[in-house]
Protein backbone atom coordinates (compact mmCIF):
# COMPACT_ATOMS: atom_id res chain seq x y z
CA UNK A 1 0.00 0.00 0.00
CA UNK A 2 1.87 2.73 -1.34
CA UNK A 3 0.53 6.48 -0.68
CA UNK A 4 0.62 9.01 -3.55
CA UNK A 5 3.23 11.62 -2.98
CA UNK A 6 1.37 14.67 -3.99
CA UNK A 7 -1.85 13.65 -2.79
CA UNK A 8 -3.64 15.15 0.17
CA UNK A 9 -6.34 14.46 2.30
CA UNK A 10 -9.75 14.74 2.36
CA UNK A 11 -11.13 16.83 5.67
CA UNK A 12 -14.54 17.15 7.50
CA UNK A 13 -15.25 20.41 9.44
CA UNK A 14 -18.46 20.95 10.75
CA UNK A 15 -20.06 17.37 7.89
CA UNK A 16 -18.72 19.52 5.27
CA UNK A 17 -16.21 18.11 2.85
CA UNK A 18 -12.79 20.17 2.44
CA UNK A 19 -11.19 18.89 -1.10
CA UNK A 20 -7.91 19.55 -1.77
CA UNK A 21 -7.64 19.73 -5.73
CA UNK A 22 -5.30 16.13 -5.84
CA UNK A 23 -6.99 14.24 -3.08
CA UNK A 24 -6.35 10.70 -2.08
CA UNK A 25 -9.07 8.50 -2.17
CA UNK A 26 -9.30 4.81 -0.93
CA UNK A 27 -10.48 1.93 -2.77
CA UNK A 28 -11.08 -1.73 -2.59
CA UNK A 29 -11.68 -4.15 -5.36
CA UNK A 30 -13.60 -6.37 -3.64
CA UNK A 31 -14.46 -10.09 -4.64
CA UNK A 32 -16.57 -11.65 -7.21
CA UNK A 33 -16.96 -9.14 -10.15
CA UNK A 34 -15.93 -6.53 -7.84
CA UNK A 35 -12.19 -6.03 -9.70
CA UNK A 36 -13.73 -5.41 -12.53
CA UNK A 37 -16.26 -2.78 -12.41
CA UNK A 38 -14.30 -1.23 -9.89
CA UNK A 39 -11.59 -0.94 -12.66
CA UNK A 40 -14.51 0.41 -14.84
CA UNK A 41 -15.94 2.81 -12.07
CA UNK A 42 -12.38 4.87 -11.68
CA UNK A 43 -11.65 4.75 -15.60
CA UNK A 44 -14.94 6.64 -16.37
CA UNK A 45 -14.39 8.70 -13.00
CA UNK A 46 -10.82 9.83 -14.23
CA UNK A 47 -11.94 10.75 -17.72
CA UNK A 48 -14.78 12.95 -16.55
CA UNK A 49 -12.67 14.56 -14.26
CA UNK A 50 -10.05 15.05 -16.50
CA UNK A 51 -12.52 16.83 -19.12
CA UNK A 52 -14.30 18.96 -16.48
CA UNK A 53 -10.95 20.04 -15.05
CA UNK A 54 -8.33 19.74 -17.04
CA UNK A 55 -5.24 19.55 -14.88
CA UNK A 56 -6.43 21.23 -12.35
CA UNK A 57 -8.24 18.57 -10.80
CA UNK A 58 -7.02 14.65 -10.15
CA UNK A 59 -8.16 12.12 -8.00
CA UNK A 60 -5.30 9.96 -6.44
CA UNK A 61 -6.61 6.58 -5.94
CA UNK A 62 -4.73 4.21 -3.20
CA UNK A 63 -5.55 0.77 -3.03
CA UNK A 64 -6.71 -1.16 0.00
CA UNK A 65 -7.36 -4.57 1.05
CA UNK A 66 -10.18 -6.43 1.95
CA UNK A 67 -12.39 -9.73 1.59
CA UNK A 68 -10.78 -12.40 -0.61
CA UNK A 69 -7.81 -10.20 -1.95
CA UNK A 70 -7.19 -9.42 1.86
CA UNK A 71 -7.31 -13.20 2.81
CA UNK A 72 -4.79 -13.66 0.42
CA UNK A 73 -2.61 -11.38 0.59
CA UNK A 74 -2.28 -10.81 4.18
CA UNK A 75 -4.46 -13.64 5.69
CA UNK A 76 -6.83 -11.22 6.58
CA UNK A 77 -10.41 -10.47 5.59
CA UNK A 78 -10.02 -7.21 6.85
CA UNK A 79 -6.22 -6.39 7.67
CA UNK A 80 -5.30 -3.75 10.37
CA UNK A 81 -3.63 -1.99 7.33
CA UNK A 82 -6.69 -0.96 5.55
CA UNK A 83 -8.41 0.04 8.83
CA UNK A 84 -5.42 2.22 9.61
CA UNK A 85 -5.82 3.79 6.44
CA UNK A 86 -9.69 4.05 6.42
CA UNK A 87 -9.22 6.09 9.86
CA UNK A 88 -6.79 8.11 8.02
CA UNK A 89 -8.07 9.14 4.96
CA UNK A 90 -12.09 8.51 5.24
CA UNK A 91 -13.61 8.31 1.75
CA UNK A 92 -13.96 4.86 -0.09
CA UNK A 93 -15.00 3.41 -3.21
CA UNK A 94 -15.44 0.01 -2.09
CA UNK A 95 -16.57 -2.90 -4.61
CA UNK A 96 -18.88 -5.64 -3.60
CA UNK A 97 -17.17 -8.35 -0.30
CA UNK A 98 -19.04 -11.31 0.20
CA UNK A 99 -19.49 -12.29 4.07
CA UNK A 100 -18.80 -15.93 3.98
CA UNK A 101 -21.53 -18.51 5.80
CA UNK A 102 -20.26 -19.89 9.05
CA UNK A 103 -19.19 -18.46 12.42
CA UNK A 104 -16.13 -16.32 12.99
CA UNK A 105 -16.89 -13.81 9.97
CA UNK A 106 -17.63 -10.45 10.45
CA UNK A 107 -19.07 -8.32 7.27
CA UNK A 108 -16.36 -5.71 6.35
CA UNK A 109 -19.34 -3.47 4.52
CA UNK A 110 -20.80 -3.17 8.56
CA UNK A 111 -17.33 -2.72 9.75
CA UNK A 112 -16.44 0.26 7.75
CA UNK A 113 -20.15 1.75 8.51
CA UNK A 114 -19.45 1.42 11.92
CA UNK A 115 -15.53 2.45 12.42
CA UNK A 116 -16.22 5.76 10.13
CA UNK A 117 -19.44 6.45 12.40
CA UNK A 118 -21.41 6.20 8.49
CA UNK A 119 -24.79 6.52 9.98
CA UNK A 120 -26.52 7.70 6.99
CA UNK A 121 -27.23 5.18 3.90
CA UNK A 122 -28.10 7.82 0.84
CA UNK A 123 -29.94 5.85 -2.53
CA UNK A 124 -30.89 7.70 -5.03
CA UNK A 125 -33.57 6.14 -7.05
CA UNK A 126 -34.25 7.27 -10.47
CA UNK A 127 -35.64 5.80 -13.83
CA UNK A 128 -33.56 5.88 -16.69
CA UNK A 129 -35.04 5.83 -19.92
CA UNK A 130 -34.89 2.71 -22.25
CA UNK A 131 -34.96 0.48 -19.05
CA UNK A 132 -38.01 -2.39 -18.68
CA UNK A 133 -40.05 -1.29 -15.68
CA UNK A 134 -43.11 -2.91 -13.88
CA UNK A 135 -44.65 0.33 -14.40
CA UNK A 136 -46.51 2.23 -16.62
CA UNK A 137 -45.05 5.26 -15.89
CA UNK A 138 -41.55 4.10 -14.80
CA UNK A 139 -40.56 7.99 -15.75
CA UNK A 140 -42.14 9.37 -12.06
CA UNK A 141 -40.02 7.88 -10.06
CA UNK A 142 -37.30 9.67 -9.15
CA UNK A 143 -36.20 9.76 -5.12
CA UNK A 144 -33.74 9.32 -2.76
CA UNK A 145 -33.70 7.58 0.62
CA UNK A 146 -32.22 8.00 3.36
CA UNK A 147 -31.77 5.22 5.72
CA UNK A 148 -30.82 5.60 9.42
CA UNK A 149 -27.46 3.50 9.60
CA UNK A 150 -26.47 2.94 13.13
CA UNK A 151 -29.82 2.56 15.17
CA UNK A 152 -32.87 0.14 15.81
CA UNK A 153 -33.19 -3.33 15.34
CA UNK A 154 -29.77 -3.79 12.68
CA UNK A 155 -27.87 -2.74 16.24
CA UNK A 156 -28.31 -6.76 16.54
CA UNK A 157 -29.04 -6.55 20.66
CA UNK A 158 -31.05 -10.04 20.48
CA UNK A 159 -30.76 -13.78 21.97
CA UNK A 160 -31.91 -16.81 21.30
CA UNK A 161 -34.96 -17.49 23.74
CA UNK A 162 -32.86 -20.61 25.12
CA UNK A 163 -30.43 -19.05 26.59
CA UNK A 164 -29.83 -17.49 29.95
CA UNK A 165 -29.51 -13.56 28.92
CA UNK A 166 -33.32 -14.02 27.00
CA UNK A 167 -34.82 -15.92 30.47
CA UNK A 168 -33.25 -12.73 32.56
CA UNK A 169 -34.95 -10.40 30.15
CA UNK A 170 -38.33 -12.65 30.65
CA UNK A 171 -37.97 -12.45 34.11
CA UNK A 172 -37.14 -8.99 34.73
CA UNK A 173 -40.43 -8.78 32.03
CA UNK A 174 -42.81 -10.33 34.28
CA UNK A 175 -41.53 -9.41 37.73
CA UNK A 176 -41.31 -5.64 37.22
CA UNK A 177 -42.75 -4.54 33.99
CA UNK A 178 -46.08 -7.10 34.89
CA UNK A 179 -45.47 -8.32 31.23
CA UNK A 180 -46.48 -12.16 30.25
CA UNK A 181 -44.02 -13.51 28.39
CA UNK A 182 -43.93 -17.09 26.86
CA UNK A 183 -40.87 -19.15 27.96
CA UNK A 184 -40.32 -20.26 24.33
CA UNK A 185 -40.06 -16.68 23.18
CA UNK A 186 -37.00 -15.33 21.50
CA UNK A 187 -36.16 -11.03 22.64
CA UNK A 188 -34.86 -8.43 20.31
CA UNK A 189 -34.38 -4.86 21.37
CA UNK A 190 -35.55 -2.19 19.21
CA UNK A 191 -33.59 1.18 20.06
CA UNK A 192 -34.24 4.63 18.44
CA UNK A 193 -32.65 7.29 19.96
CA UNK A 194 -33.26 11.06 19.54
CA UNK A 195 -29.85 12.15 18.94
CA UNK A 196 -29.13 9.58 16.13
CA UNK A 197 -33.07 10.63 14.81
CA UNK A 198 -31.95 14.12 14.49
CA UNK A 199 -28.45 13.86 12.84
CA UNK A 200 -29.76 11.52 9.99
CA UNK A 201 -32.68 14.59 9.40
CA UNK A 202 -30.31 16.82 9.39
CA UNK A 203 -28.46 15.56 6.53
CA UNK A 204 -31.75 14.92 5.01
CA UNK A 205 -32.81 18.28 4.96
CA UNK A 206 -29.33 19.88 4.46
CA UNK A 207 -29.27 17.40 0.93
CA UNK A 208 -32.92 18.52 0.19
CA UNK A 209 -31.96 22.27 0.12
CA UNK A 210 -28.33 22.03 -1.56
CA UNK A 211 -30.22 19.86 -4.43
CA UNK A 212 -33.60 21.63 -5.19
CA UNK A 213 -35.67 19.09 -3.54
CA UNK A 214 -39.38 19.62 -2.87
CA UNK A 215 -40.36 17.04 -0.30
CA UNK A 216 -39.20 14.88 2.34
CA UNK A 217 -41.43 12.54 3.38
CA UNK A 218 -40.82 10.50 7.55
CA UNK A 219 -41.64 7.00 7.32
CA UNK A 220 -42.26 5.38 10.44
CA UNK A 221 -44.57 2.72 11.58
CA UNK A 222 -45.73 4.78 14.80
CA UNK A 223 -49.54 3.85 15.26
CA UNK A 224 -47.61 0.83 16.72
CA UNK A 225 -44.43 1.23 17.74
CA UNK A 226 -45.30 4.54 19.12
CA UNK A 227 -42.12 5.25 21.64
CA UNK A 228 -39.35 4.05 18.91
CA UNK A 229 -41.09 4.84 15.27
CA UNK A 230 -43.61 7.13 16.65
CA UNK A 231 -40.48 8.88 18.54
CA UNK A 232 -39.06 9.09 15.15
CA UNK A 233 -41.70 10.81 13.31
CA UNK A 234 -42.09 13.19 16.14
CA UNK A 235 -38.17 13.71 16.85
CA UNK A 236 -37.66 14.53 12.75
CA UNK A 237 -40.41 16.93 12.82
CA UNK A 238 -39.20 19.12 15.72
CA UNK A 239 -35.67 19.27 14.52
CA UNK A 240 -36.72 20.58 11.30
CA UNK A 241 -39.39 23.22 12.76
CA UNK A 242 -36.51 24.08 15.27
CA UNK A 243 -33.51 24.61 12.53
CA UNK A 244 -35.45 25.31 8.85
CA UNK A 245 -38.46 26.83 9.74
CA UNK A 246 -37.93 29.58 7.41
CA UNK A 247 -37.46 26.89 5.08
CA UNK A 248 -40.48 24.23 5.10
CA UNK A 249 -43.49 23.59 5.80
CA UNK A 250 -46.03 21.39 6.67
CA UNK A 251 -48.86 19.46 5.67
CA UNK A 252 -51.05 20.47 8.13
CA UNK A 253 -50.19 24.19 7.36
CA UNK A 254 -50.71 24.04 3.56
CA UNK A 255 -53.97 22.82 4.51
CA UNK A 256 -55.10 25.20 7.44
CA UNK A 257 -53.14 28.54 5.88
CA UNK A 258 -52.33 28.40 1.94
CA UNK A 259 -55.36 26.27 0.42
CA UNK A 260 -53.11 23.43 -0.10
CA UNK A 261 -50.63 24.55 -1.95
CA UNK A 262 -47.09 24.74 -1.22
CA UNK A 263 -45.70 28.29 -0.83
CA UNK A 264 -42.82 29.33 -3.81
CA UNK A 265 -39.17 28.40 -2.38
CA UNK A 266 -40.53 26.16 0.71
CA UNK A 267 -40.14 22.23 1.32
CA UNK A 268 -43.23 20.46 1.93
CA UNK A 269 -42.03 17.91 4.70
CA UNK A 270 -44.98 15.14 5.56
CA UNK A 271 -44.70 12.07 6.96
CA UNK A 272 -46.45 8.03 6.20
CA UNK A 273 -47.20 5.11 7.39
CA UNK A 274 -44.80 2.59 6.25
CA UNK A 275 -47.25 0.00 4.91
CA UNK A 276 -48.80 2.27 3.48
CA UNK A 277 -46.02 3.88 1.67
CA UNK A 278 -45.52 0.24 -0.14
CA UNK A 279 -48.28 0.64 -1.85
CA UNK A 280 -48.33 4.64 -2.79
CA UNK A 281 -44.58 4.28 -4.60
CA UNK A 282 -45.94 1.69 -6.77
CA UNK A 283 -49.06 3.36 -7.79
CA UNK A 284 -47.91 7.21 -6.84
CA UNK A 285 -44.82 7.16 -6.97
CA UNK A 286 -44.01 11.10 -8.25
CA UNK A 287 -45.75 12.08 -4.87
CA UNK A 288 -42.05 10.67 -3.39
CA UNK A 289 -39.08 12.63 -3.41
CA UNK A 290 -36.78 12.66 0.07
CA UNK A 291 -37.77 9.37 2.23
CA UNK A 292 -36.34 9.82 5.29
CA UNK A 293 -36.60 6.48 7.10
CA UNK A 294 -35.44 4.53 10.59
CA UNK A 295 -32.78 1.43 10.03
CA UNK A 296 -35.21 -1.50 9.05
CA UNK A 297 -37.98 0.78 7.33
CA UNK A 298 -35.27 1.96 5.16
CA UNK A 299 -33.66 -1.05 4.12
CA UNK A 300 -37.16 -2.37 2.61
CA UNK A 301 -38.09 0.63 1.07
CA UNK A 302 -34.90 1.06 -0.60
CA UNK A 303 -34.63 -2.15 -2.29
CA UNK A 304 -38.87 -1.63 -3.00
CA UNK A 305 -37.74 1.34 -4.43
CA UNK A 306 -34.81 -0.04 -6.41
CA UNK A 307 -37.67 -2.79 -8.36
CA UNK A 308 -39.34 0.14 -9.65
CA UNK A 309 -36.58 1.11 -11.99
CA UNK A 310 -36.35 -2.50 -13.71
CA UNK A 311 -33.09 -3.38 -12.53
CA UNK A 312 -31.06 -2.91 -9.34
CA UNK A 313 -27.52 -3.70 -10.91
CA UNK A 314 -27.72 0.23 -12.12
CA UNK A 315 -28.47 2.03 -8.94
CA UNK A 316 -25.32 2.96 -6.68
CA UNK A 317 -25.27 4.32 -2.58
CA UNK A 318 -23.27 5.88 -0.34
CA UNK A 319 -22.92 5.33 3.44
CA UNK A 320 -22.14 8.86 4.86
CA UNK A 321 -21.30 10.55 7.99
CA UNK A 322 -20.05 14.09 9.40
CA UNK A 323 -16.56 12.58 8.74
CA UNK A 324 -16.73 9.88 5.80
CA UNK A 325 -18.16 8.37 3.36
CA UNK A 326 -18.26 4.80 1.66
CA UNK A 327 -19.45 4.45 -1.87
CA UNK A 328 -20.74 1.30 -3.44
CA UNK A 329 -22.99 -0.53 -5.75
CA UNK A 330 -25.80 -1.85 -3.78
CA UNK A 331 -25.70 -5.74 -5.64
CA UNK A 332 -23.52 -8.94 -4.59
CA UNK A 333 -20.88 -10.47 -5.54
CA UNK A 334 -22.03 -12.31 -8.52
CA UNK A 335 -19.27 -14.80 -8.58
CA UNK A 336 -20.73 -16.55 -11.46
CA UNK A 337 -19.68 -13.69 -14.03
CA UNK A 338 -16.28 -13.05 -12.26
CA UNK A 339 -13.41 -12.70 -14.88
CA UNK A 340 -15.53 -13.15 -17.66
CA UNK A 341 -15.70 -9.42 -18.51
CA UNK A 342 -19.60 -9.09 -19.12
CA UNK A 343 -20.72 -7.30 -15.50
CA UNK A 344 -22.68 -4.52 -15.68
CA UNK A 345 -20.58 -1.71 -13.83
CA UNK A 346 -23.16 0.81 -13.70
CA UNK A 347 -24.17 0.65 -9.85
CA UNK A 348 -21.33 1.23 -8.81
CA UNK A 349 -20.11 4.04 -11.65
CA UNK A 350 -23.29 5.56 -10.25
CA UNK A 351 -21.49 5.21 -6.22
CA UNK A 352 -18.78 7.48 -8.13
CA UNK A 353 -21.00 9.93 -9.11
CA UNK A 354 -22.46 10.14 -5.80
CA UNK A 355 -19.36 10.53 -4.31
CA UNK A 356 -18.22 13.03 -6.72
CA UNK A 357 -21.12 15.19 -5.43
CA UNK A 358 -20.43 14.63 -1.86
CA UNK A 359 -16.78 16.12 -2.67
CA UNK A 360 -18.49 19.03 -4.49
CA UNK A 361 -17.27 18.48 -8.19
CA UNK A 362 -20.29 18.92 -9.63
CA UNK A 363 -19.32 19.44 -13.45
CA UNK A 364 -17.78 16.12 -13.18
CA UNK A 365 -20.46 14.37 -11.75
CA UNK A 366 -23.03 15.55 -14.00
CA UNK A 367 -20.38 14.10 -17.19
CA UNK A 368 -20.76 10.41 -15.83
CA UNK A 369 -24.34 10.71 -15.19
CA UNK A 370 -24.96 12.00 -18.86
CA UNK A 371 -22.54 9.36 -20.13
CA UNK A 372 -24.62 6.64 -18.83
CA UNK A 373 -27.86 8.23 -19.78
CA UNK A 374 -26.60 8.61 -23.43
CA UNK A 375 -25.17 4.89 -23.75
CA UNK A 376 -28.53 3.60 -22.57
CA UNK A 377 -30.23 5.77 -24.80
CA UNK A 378 -27.66 4.56 -27.65
CA UNK A 379 -28.70 1.29 -26.29
CA UNK A 380 -24.77 0.53 -26.08
CA UNK A 381 -25.38 -1.68 -22.82
CA UNK A 382 -24.09 -4.74 -20.97
CA UNK A 383 -25.44 -8.22 -21.64
CA UNK A 384 -28.17 -7.79 -18.28
CA UNK A 385 -30.29 -5.32 -20.58
CA UNK A 386 -29.35 -5.85 -23.70
CA UNK A 387 -31.49 -8.80 -23.76
CA UNK A 388 -33.86 -6.96 -22.78
CA UNK A 389 -33.62 -4.74 -25.51
CA UNK A 390 -32.76 -7.08 -28.04
CA UNK A 391 -29.65 -5.63 -28.97
CA UNK A 392 -25.95 -7.10 -29.40
CA UNK A 393 -24.59 -6.45 -25.56
CA UNK A 394 -21.02 -4.99 -24.89
CA UNK A 395 -18.50 -6.49 -22.40
CA UNK A 396 -17.57 -4.48 -19.71
CA UNK A 397 -14.51 -3.28 -21.48
CA UNK A 398 -16.51 -2.57 -24.10
CA UNK A 399 -19.33 -0.67 -22.14
CA UNK A 400 -16.56 1.20 -20.17
CA UNK A 401 -14.88 3.02 -23.64
CA UNK A 402 -18.35 3.54 -24.48
CA UNK A 403 -18.61 5.61 -21.42
CA UNK A 404 -15.44 7.19 -21.30
CA UNK A 405 -15.67 8.17 -25.49
CA UNK A 406 -18.94 10.12 -24.92
CA UNK A 407 -17.66 11.92 -21.60
CA UNK A 408 -15.26 12.77 -24.26
CA UNK A 409 -17.43 14.28 -26.85
CA UNK A 410 -19.40 16.38 -23.95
Amino acid sequence: MKTPEDGKKITFEGGKWKVPDKPIILYVEGDGIGPEIVSSAIKVINAAVEKAYKSKREIKWMEVLAGEKGEKVKGDRFPKETQEALLEYRVVLKGPLETPIGKGWKSVNVAIRMMLDLYANIRPVKYIEGIESPLKEPQKVDMVIFRENTDDLYRGIEYPYDTQEAKKIRDFMRRELKVEVEDDTGIGIKLISRFKTERITRMAMNYAIAHGRKKVTIMHKGNVMKYTEGAFRDWAYDLIKREYRDKVVTEEEISKQYNGQVPPGKILVNDRIADNMFQQIITRPDEYDIILAPNVNGDYISDAAGALVGNIGLLGGANVGDSGGMFEAIHGTAPKYAGKNVANPTGIIKSGELMLRFMGWTEAADLVERSILTAISSRKVTQDIARFMGVKPLTTSEYTNELINIIHTL
